[in-house]
Protein backbone atom coordinates (compact mmCIF):
# COMPACT_ATOMS: atom_id res chain seq x y z
CA UNK A 1 0.00 0.00 0.00
CA UNK A 2 2.35 2.75 -1.01
CA UNK A 3 0.73 4.47 -2.72
CA UNK A 4 -1.33 5.72 -0.13
CA UNK A 5 1.51 5.92 2.62
CA UNK A 6 1.87 9.33 4.52
CA UNK A 7 4.95 11.06 4.74
CA UNK A 8 5.45 11.80 8.61
CA UNK A 9 5.87 15.52 8.44
CA UNK A 10 5.37 16.02 12.43
CA UNK A 11 2.14 16.54 13.79
CA UNK A 12 0.74 16.66 10.47
CA UNK A 13 0.43 14.07 7.62
CA UNK A 14 0.51 14.86 4.31
CA UNK A 15 -2.13 14.29 2.30
CA UNK A 16 -1.93 11.23 -0.21
CA UNK A 17 -2.42 11.86 -3.79
CA UNK A 18 -5.79 12.33 -5.02
CA UNK A 19 -5.53 9.73 -7.29
CA UNK A 20 -4.78 7.19 -4.42
CA UNK A 21 -8.36 8.29 -2.22
CA UNK A 22 -10.16 7.69 -4.89
CA UNK A 23 -9.84 4.13 -5.19
CA UNK A 24 -11.16 3.42 -1.56
CA UNK A 25 -14.17 2.93 -1.59
CA UNK A 26 -17.20 3.95 1.32
CA UNK A 27 -16.88 1.36 4.05
CA UNK A 28 -20.78 0.48 5.01
CA UNK A 29 -22.88 0.28 8.18
CA UNK A 30 -20.85 -2.16 10.16
CA UNK A 31 -19.48 -2.02 13.84
CA UNK A 32 -15.36 -2.09 13.99
CA UNK A 33 -13.36 -2.22 17.62
CA UNK A 34 -9.93 -1.58 17.68
CA UNK A 35 -7.01 -2.75 20.31
CA UNK A 36 -3.99 -0.33 19.73
CA UNK A 37 -0.43 -0.90 21.42
CA UNK A 38 0.82 2.57 19.90
CA UNK A 39 -0.64 6.14 20.25
CA UNK A 40 0.20 6.45 16.37
CA UNK A 41 -2.08 3.55 15.44
CA UNK A 42 -4.73 5.24 17.62
CA UNK A 43 -4.86 8.25 15.73
CA UNK A 44 -4.64 6.98 12.85
CA UNK A 45 -7.97 4.99 13.65
CA UNK A 46 -9.40 7.24 15.26
CA UNK A 47 -8.60 9.97 12.07
CA UNK A 48 -10.28 7.18 9.78
CA UNK A 49 -13.24 7.11 11.51
CA UNK A 50 -13.62 10.70 10.94
CA UNK A 51 -13.78 10.29 7.35
CA UNK A 52 -16.28 10.73 5.13
CA UNK A 53 -15.70 7.21 3.60
CA UNK A 54 -16.14 5.83 7.72
CA UNK A 55 -19.49 7.79 8.51
CA UNK A 56 -21.85 5.16 7.91
CA UNK A 57 -19.45 2.49 10.17
CA UNK A 58 -19.39 2.63 13.95
CA UNK A 59 -16.11 2.76 15.31
CA UNK A 60 -14.30 2.15 18.88
CA UNK A 61 -10.92 2.32 19.47
CA UNK A 62 -9.34 0.91 22.87
CA UNK A 63 -5.91 0.29 24.50
CA UNK A 64 -4.67 -3.13 24.78
CA UNK A 65 -3.28 -6.13 22.22
CA UNK A 66 -5.16 -9.54 21.27
CA UNK A 67 -4.51 -10.53 25.24
CA UNK A 68 -6.89 -7.27 26.11
CA UNK A 69 -9.45 -8.24 23.17
CA UNK A 70 -10.00 -11.27 24.35
CA UNK A 71 -10.44 -10.48 27.75
CA UNK A 72 -12.99 -7.98 26.97
CA UNK A 73 -15.64 -9.84 24.56
CA UNK A 74 -15.82 -12.89 27.21
CA UNK A 75 -18.44 -11.14 28.57
CA UNK A 76 -19.38 -8.78 25.23
CA UNK A 77 -20.47 -9.92 21.77
CA UNK A 78 -18.00 -9.59 18.84
CA UNK A 79 -18.26 -6.24 16.12
CA UNK A 80 -18.38 -7.40 13.10
CA UNK A 81 -14.41 -6.39 12.67
CA UNK A 82 -12.02 -6.78 15.32
CA UNK A 83 -8.27 -5.14 14.54
CA UNK A 84 -6.06 -6.06 17.00
CA UNK A 85 -2.31 -4.48 17.11
CA UNK A 86 0.65 -6.69 18.13
CA UNK A 87 4.15 -6.83 18.83
CA UNK A 88 4.26 -10.32 19.79
CA UNK A 89 6.99 -13.05 18.50
CA UNK A 90 4.68 -15.46 15.78
CA UNK A 91 4.36 -18.41 18.81
CA UNK A 92 2.80 -16.57 21.37
CA UNK A 93 0.82 -14.71 18.03
CA UNK A 94 -0.81 -17.66 17.11
CA UNK A 95 -1.72 -19.13 20.68
CA UNK A 96 -3.01 -15.61 21.81
CA UNK A 97 -5.25 -15.08 18.48
CA UNK A 98 -6.64 -18.77 19.12
CA UNK A 99 -7.62 -17.27 22.43
CA UNK A 100 -9.58 -14.36 21.01
CA UNK A 101 -11.29 -17.22 18.64
CA UNK A 102 -12.84 -18.74 21.22
CA UNK A 103 -14.69 -16.30 22.29
CA UNK A 104 -15.75 -14.64 18.72
CA UNK A 105 -19.25 -14.86 17.12
CA UNK A 106 -19.33 -16.38 13.88
CA UNK A 107 -18.78 -13.62 10.74
CA UNK A 108 -16.61 -11.72 13.02
CA UNK A 109 -13.29 -10.65 10.70
CA UNK A 110 -9.97 -9.63 12.41
CA UNK A 111 -7.68 -7.99 10.82
CA UNK A 112 -4.36 -7.82 12.41
CA UNK A 113 -1.16 -5.33 12.70
CA UNK A 114 1.83 -6.20 13.47
CA UNK A 115 5.45 -5.16 13.41
CA UNK A 116 7.34 -7.59 11.74
CA UNK A 117 7.49 -7.33 7.75
CA UNK A 118 7.17 -11.28 7.33
CA UNK A 119 6.20 -13.03 4.45
CA UNK A 120 5.78 -16.37 6.01
CA UNK A 121 4.15 -15.22 8.93
CA UNK A 122 1.07 -13.17 6.69
CA UNK A 123 0.82 -16.14 4.68
CA UNK A 124 0.24 -18.18 7.70
CA UNK A 125 -2.10 -16.11 9.34
CA UNK A 126 -3.93 -15.47 5.93
CA UNK A 127 -4.20 -19.48 6.06
CA UNK A 128 -5.66 -19.83 9.46
CA UNK A 129 -8.50 -17.68 8.86
CA UNK A 130 -7.31 -13.89 9.62
CA UNK A 131 -8.91 -11.59 6.75
CA UNK A 132 -5.89 -9.34 6.92
CA UNK A 133 -2.32 -8.65 8.26
CA UNK A 134 -1.07 -5.22 8.17
CA UNK A 135 2.83 -3.56 8.56
CA UNK A 136 2.80 -0.66 11.05
CA UNK A 137 2.89 2.02 10.61
CA UNK A 138 -0.57 2.11 8.83
CA UNK A 139 -1.80 5.57 6.98
CA UNK A 140 -4.89 6.69 7.53
CA UNK A 141 -6.38 5.79 4.08
CA UNK A 142 -5.28 2.66 4.31
CA UNK A 143 -6.69 1.49 7.32
CA UNK A 144 -9.83 2.84 5.50
CA UNK A 145 -8.88 0.40 2.18
CA UNK A 146 -7.74 -2.28 4.33
CA UNK A 147 -11.87 -2.42 5.69
CA UNK A 148 -13.70 -1.26 2.26
CA UNK A 149 -11.30 -4.15 0.69
CA UNK A 150 -13.24 -6.91 3.09
CA UNK A 151 -16.70 -5.49 2.38
CA UNK A 152 -17.20 -4.09 -0.72
CA UNK A 153 -15.29 -6.42 -2.77
CA UNK A 154 -17.35 -6.91 -6.25
CA UNK A 155 -17.79 -10.28 -5.92
CA UNK A 156 -17.84 -10.61 -2.35
CA UNK A 157 -20.73 -12.82 -0.54
CA UNK A 158 -23.53 -9.64 0.88
CA UNK A 159 -22.53 -8.22 3.82
CA UNK A 160 -25.67 -8.82 5.60
CA UNK A 161 -28.07 -11.75 7.00
CA UNK A 162 -31.87 -11.51 5.80
CA UNK A 163 -34.49 -12.60 8.39
CA UNK A 164 -37.92 -13.08 7.30
CA UNK A 165 -40.73 -12.81 9.54
CA UNK A 166 -44.32 -13.86 8.77
CA UNK A 167 -47.24 -14.97 10.54
CA UNK A 168 -48.96 -18.27 10.07
CA UNK A 169 -52.32 -16.32 10.18
CA UNK A 170 -53.06 -12.71 10.00
CA UNK A 171 -53.42 -10.68 13.80
CA UNK A 172 -50.73 -13.41 15.40
CA UNK A 173 -48.39 -10.90 16.35
CA UNK A 174 -45.79 -11.21 13.47
CA UNK A 175 -44.54 -7.42 12.71
CA UNK A 176 -44.37 -7.04 16.51
CA UNK A 177 -42.19 -9.71 17.22
CA UNK A 178 -39.70 -8.48 14.01
CA UNK A 179 -39.77 -5.29 15.78
CA UNK A 180 -38.56 -6.02 18.89
CA UNK A 181 -35.94 -8.30 18.10
CA UNK A 182 -34.55 -5.90 15.35
CA UNK A 183 -34.71 -2.95 18.10
CA UNK A 184 -32.90 -6.18 20.19
CA UNK A 185 -30.21 -6.66 17.48
CA UNK A 186 -29.28 -3.22 17.15
CA UNK A 187 -29.19 -2.31 20.93
CA UNK A 188 -27.44 -5.56 22.48
CA UNK A 189 -24.94 -6.77 19.77
CA UNK A 190 -24.37 -2.86 18.20
CA UNK A 191 -24.80 -3.89 14.89
CA UNK A 192 -26.92 -1.91 12.06
CA UNK A 193 -30.14 -3.34 11.21
CA UNK A 194 -32.73 -2.11 8.46
CA UNK A 195 -36.08 -3.11 8.82
CA UNK A 196 -38.12 -3.34 5.55
CA UNK A 197 -41.84 -3.18 6.05
CA UNK A 198 -43.14 -5.22 3.33
CA UNK A 199 -46.78 -4.54 3.88
CA UNK A 200 -46.97 -1.83 1.46
CA UNK A 201 -51.05 -1.34 2.18
CA UNK A 202 -51.46 -2.17 5.78
CA UNK A 203 -47.55 -1.99 7.29
CA UNK A 204 -47.26 -0.50 10.92
CA UNK A 205 -43.84 -0.53 11.27
CA UNK A 206 -44.42 3.37 10.94
CA UNK A 207 -46.72 3.33 14.00
CA UNK A 208 -44.11 0.75 15.98
CA UNK A 209 -41.39 3.05 15.41
CA UNK A 210 -43.14 5.99 15.85
CA UNK A 211 -42.14 7.43 12.57
CA UNK A 212 -43.74 8.99 9.45
CA UNK A 213 -41.24 9.31 6.85
CA UNK A 214 -42.32 11.04 3.52
CA UNK A 215 -40.52 8.11 1.47
CA UNK A 216 -39.82 4.41 2.00
CA UNK A 217 -39.70 0.85 0.23
CA UNK A 218 -42.74 2.29 -2.13
CA UNK A 219 -39.82 4.59 -3.42
CA UNK A 220 -37.20 1.67 -3.13
CA UNK A 221 -39.73 -1.06 -5.30
CA UNK A 222 -40.94 1.33 -8.24
CA UNK A 223 -37.26 2.70 -8.77
CA UNK A 224 -35.01 -0.46 -9.56
CA UNK A 225 -32.61 1.33 -12.05
CA UNK A 226 -32.13 4.51 -9.71
CA UNK A 227 -31.73 1.86 -6.58
CA UNK A 228 -28.00 1.99 -4.96
CA UNK A 229 -26.83 2.09 -1.51
CA UNK A 230 -26.70 5.76 -1.79
CA UNK A 231 -30.48 6.09 -2.92
CA UNK A 232 -31.35 3.69 -0.54
CA UNK A 233 -29.70 5.64 2.22
CA UNK A 234 -31.96 8.56 1.59
CA UNK A 235 -35.10 6.60 2.15
CA UNK A 236 -34.04 5.12 5.41
CA UNK A 237 -35.76 6.27 8.26
CA UNK A 238 -33.35 6.70 11.23
CA UNK A 239 -35.17 4.95 14.41
CA UNK A 240 -32.10 4.85 16.57
CA UNK A 241 -28.19 5.30 16.06
CA UNK A 242 -28.21 1.77 14.85
CA UNK A 243 -31.60 0.82 13.50
CA UNK A 244 -32.81 1.84 10.91
CA UNK A 245 -36.64 1.87 8.68
CA UNK A 246 -37.53 1.16 5.11
CA UNK A 247 -41.53 2.44 5.77
CA UNK A 248 -44.55 0.99 3.90
CA UNK A 249 -46.69 3.92 2.84
CA UNK A 250 -49.55 2.67 4.40
CA UNK A 251 -52.04 3.95 2.55
CA UNK A 252 -54.61 2.86 -0.18
CA UNK A 253 -54.77 5.73 -3.11
CA UNK A 254 -53.17 2.67 -5.35
CA UNK A 255 -53.23 -0.91 -5.95
CA UNK A 256 -49.71 -2.86 -5.01
CA UNK A 257 -49.24 -5.98 -7.30
CA UNK A 258 -45.95 -6.67 -7.44
CA UNK A 259 -43.56 -9.56 -9.44
CA UNK A 260 -42.03 -12.37 -8.27
CA UNK A 261 -38.81 -10.87 -8.16
CA UNK A 262 -39.94 -7.54 -7.42
CA UNK A 263 -38.12 -6.88 -3.64
CA UNK A 264 -35.30 -9.19 -5.00
CA UNK A 265 -33.00 -6.20 -5.68
CA UNK A 266 -34.16 -3.53 -2.91
CA UNK A 267 -32.97 -6.71 -0.02
CA UNK A 268 -29.70 -7.41 -2.00
CA UNK A 269 -28.73 -3.55 -1.92
CA UNK A 270 -29.85 -3.92 1.85
CA UNK A 271 -27.94 -6.53 2.49
CA UNK A 272 -24.57 -5.03 0.51
CA UNK A 273 -24.37 -2.28 3.45
CA UNK A 274 -25.97 -3.33 6.66
CA UNK A 275 -25.42 -6.58 8.86
CA UNK A 276 -28.92 -7.44 9.24
CA UNK A 277 -32.26 -6.99 6.88
CA UNK A 278 -35.46 -7.76 8.94
CA UNK A 279 -37.98 -8.18 6.33
CA UNK A 280 -41.51 -7.99 7.43
CA UNK A 281 -43.30 -10.19 5.32
CA UNK A 282 -47.44 -9.98 5.24
CA UNK A 283 -49.12 -12.48 5.98
CA UNK A 284 -50.45 -13.14 2.44
CA UNK A 285 -49.44 -15.89 -0.70
CA UNK A 286 -48.21 -15.06 -3.91
CA UNK A 287 -45.20 -15.52 -6.32
CA UNK A 288 -43.49 -12.28 -4.16
CA UNK A 289 -43.65 -14.00 -0.71
CA UNK A 290 -42.94 -17.36 -1.61
CA UNK A 291 -39.97 -15.87 -3.07
CA UNK A 292 -38.44 -13.78 -0.42
CA UNK A 293 -39.30 -16.47 2.11
CA UNK A 294 -37.00 -18.77 -0.07
CA UNK A 295 -34.36 -16.60 -0.63
CA UNK A 296 -34.27 -15.18 3.24
CA UNK A 297 -31.55 -16.62 5.58
CA UNK A 298 -33.36 -16.84 8.43
CA UNK A 299 -37.33 -17.42 8.49
CA UNK A 300 -39.40 -16.98 11.70
CA UNK A 301 -43.13 -17.84 11.74
CA UNK A 302 -45.16 -16.48 14.60
CA UNK A 303 -48.72 -18.82 15.26
CA UNK A 304 -51.07 -18.72 17.91
CA UNK A 305 -52.13 -22.04 19.84
CA UNK A 306 -54.89 -22.85 18.11
CA UNK A 307 -56.02 -24.99 15.17
CA UNK A 308 -56.32 -22.97 11.97
CA UNK A 309 -52.45 -21.62 12.77
CA UNK A 310 -51.69 -24.99 13.57
CA UNK A 311 -53.02 -25.92 9.78
CA UNK A 312 -51.53 -22.77 8.00
CA UNK A 313 -47.69 -23.64 10.32
CA UNK A 314 -47.58 -27.04 8.99
CA UNK A 315 -48.43 -25.80 5.59
CA UNK A 316 -45.52 -23.09 5.07
CA UNK A 317 -42.88 -25.94 7.51
CA UNK A 318 -43.32 -27.87 4.71
CA UNK A 319 -43.03 -25.98 1.61
CA UNK A 320 -40.10 -24.49 2.98
CA UNK A 321 -38.20 -27.80 4.36
CA UNK A 322 -38.69 -28.76 1.26
CA UNK A 323 -37.85 -25.96 -0.39
CA UNK A 324 -34.89 -25.11 1.61
CA UNK A 325 -33.02 -28.26 2.18
CA UNK A 326 -29.81 -27.48 3.16
CA UNK A 327 -30.78 -24.00 5.43
CA UNK A 328 -32.03 -24.40 9.25
CA UNK A 329 -35.37 -25.21 9.11
CA UNK A 330 -37.90 -22.12 10.07
CA UNK A 331 -37.91 -20.46 13.56
CA UNK A 332 -41.14 -20.90 15.60
CA UNK A 333 -42.46 -17.96 18.20
CA UNK A 334 -45.83 -19.23 19.98
CA UNK A 335 -47.59 -15.59 20.88
CA UNK A 336 -50.32 -14.79 22.74
CA UNK A 337 -50.03 -17.34 25.13
CA UNK A 338 -52.69 -17.82 27.80
CA UNK A 339 -55.30 -15.61 26.66
CA UNK A 340 -58.01 -16.23 29.10
CA UNK A 341 -60.95 -18.52 28.59
CA UNK A 342 -59.70 -19.22 24.72
CA UNK A 343 -59.06 -23.28 24.42
CA UNK A 344 -55.90 -23.78 23.25
CA UNK A 345 -53.12 -26.48 21.52
CA UNK A 346 -50.39 -27.77 24.34
CA UNK A 347 -47.20 -26.54 23.13
CA UNK A 348 -45.74 -29.75 22.93
CA UNK A 349 -48.61 -30.76 21.20
CA UNK A 350 -47.88 -27.84 18.52
CA UNK A 351 -44.02 -28.74 18.55
CA UNK A 352 -44.59 -32.51 18.02
CA UNK A 353 -46.87 -31.45 14.94
CA UNK A 354 -44.51 -28.97 13.31
CA UNK A 355 -41.32 -30.94 14.03
CA UNK A 356 -39.80 -27.84 15.66
CA UNK A 357 -39.29 -26.65 18.99
CA UNK A 358 -40.46 -23.20 19.64
CA UNK A 359 -37.55 -20.44 20.45
CA UNK A 360 -40.04 -18.48 22.12
CA UNK A 361 -43.64 -18.44 24.14
CA UNK A 362 -44.63 -15.05 24.41
CA UNK A 363 -47.52 -14.49 26.93
CA UNK A 364 -50.81 -12.49 26.70
CA UNK A 365 -50.25 -9.46 28.73
CA UNK A 366 -53.22 -6.26 26.94
CA UNK A 367 -51.77 -3.74 28.99
CA UNK A 368 -47.93 -4.40 27.97
CA UNK A 369 -48.46 -5.09 24.28
CA UNK A 370 -51.09 -2.10 24.35
CA UNK A 371 -48.90 0.48 26.21
CA UNK A 372 -46.40 -0.20 23.97
CA UNK A 373 -47.85 -0.06 20.56
CA UNK A 374 -49.82 3.14 20.95
CA UNK A 375 -46.61 4.91 22.79
CA UNK A 376 -44.79 3.61 19.53
CA UNK A 377 -42.23 1.83 21.72
CA UNK A 378 -40.87 -1.01 21.79
CA UNK A 379 -41.23 -3.68 24.66
CA UNK A 380 -37.99 -3.30 26.11
CA UNK A 381 -38.58 0.32 26.08
CA UNK A 382 -41.93 0.11 28.12
CA UNK A 383 -40.76 -2.36 30.32
CA UNK A 384 -37.31 -3.41 30.53
CA UNK A 385 -37.87 -6.00 33.55
CA UNK A 386 -40.29 -7.50 31.52
CA UNK A 387 -39.22 -11.52 30.49
CA UNK A 388 -41.38 -10.89 27.57
CA UNK A 389 -38.44 -8.29 26.59
CA UNK A 390 -35.89 -11.16 27.24
CA UNK A 391 -37.88 -13.85 24.93
CA UNK A 392 -36.79 -11.26 22.03
CA UNK A 393 -33.46 -10.94 23.30
CA UNK A 394 -33.28 -14.92 23.04
CA UNK A 395 -34.77 -14.58 19.45
CA UNK A 396 -32.22 -12.15 18.38
CA UNK A 397 -29.06 -14.67 19.92
CA UNK A 398 -30.57 -17.48 18.14
CA UNK A 399 -31.56 -15.55 14.38
CA UNK A 400 -28.06 -14.02 14.34
CA UNK A 401 -26.25 -17.14 15.13
CA UNK A 402 -25.36 -15.70 18.77
CA UNK A 403 -27.10 -18.76 20.73
CA UNK A 404 -24.81 -21.05 18.51
CA UNK A 405 -21.79 -19.41 19.76
CA UNK A 406 -21.76 -19.53 23.71
CA UNK A 407 -21.66 -23.73 23.06
CA UNK A 408 -18.52 -22.95 20.33
CA UNK A 409 -17.08 -21.31 23.57
CA UNK A 410 -17.49 -24.24 25.81
CA UNK A 411 -15.20 -26.45 23.22
CA UNK A 412 -16.31 -25.80 19.79
CA UNK A 413 -14.35 -24.86 17.04
CA UNK A 414 -13.04 -21.58 16.95
CA UNK A 415 -14.62 -19.46 14.03
CA UNK A 416 -11.32 -17.83 12.18
CA UNK A 417 -8.30 -20.12 13.01
CA UNK A 418 -10.36 -23.31 11.95
CA UNK A 419 -7.23 -23.64 9.65
CA UNK A 420 -5.01 -24.03 12.77
CA UNK A 421 -7.07 -26.40 14.71
CA UNK A 422 -7.04 -28.57 11.70
CA UNK A 423 -3.54 -28.60 11.23
CA UNK A 424 -3.10 -29.25 14.99
CA UNK A 425 -5.37 -32.29 14.68
CA UNK A 426 -3.34 -33.69 11.20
Amino acid sequence: MSDLAYKDTGPALERPQPEAVAEVRPVPRISIQAFCESPDLIAAIEAAARDRRMARAHVKVQTGGIAAAAEFYQAAATPNLIIVETRLPRERLEAELERLSEVCDPGTKVVVIGHTNDVELYRSLIQRGISEYLVAPVPLMGVIKAIADLYVETNAQPLGRSIAFMGAKGGVGSSMVAHNVAWSIARNFENDVVVADLDLPFGTAGLDFNQDPAQGIAEAVNAPDRLDDNFLDRLLARCSDRLSLLAAPATLDRTYDFTESAFEHVIDVAQAGVPTVILDVPHAWNAWVKKTLLAADEIVITVEPDLANLRNAKNLVDLLKAGRSNDHPPRLVINKSGLAKRPEIKVDDFATALGITPLAVIPFDAQLFGTAANNGQMIAETDAKSPIAESFDLIARAVTGRAETKRAKRGGLPPFLAGLMGKKAG
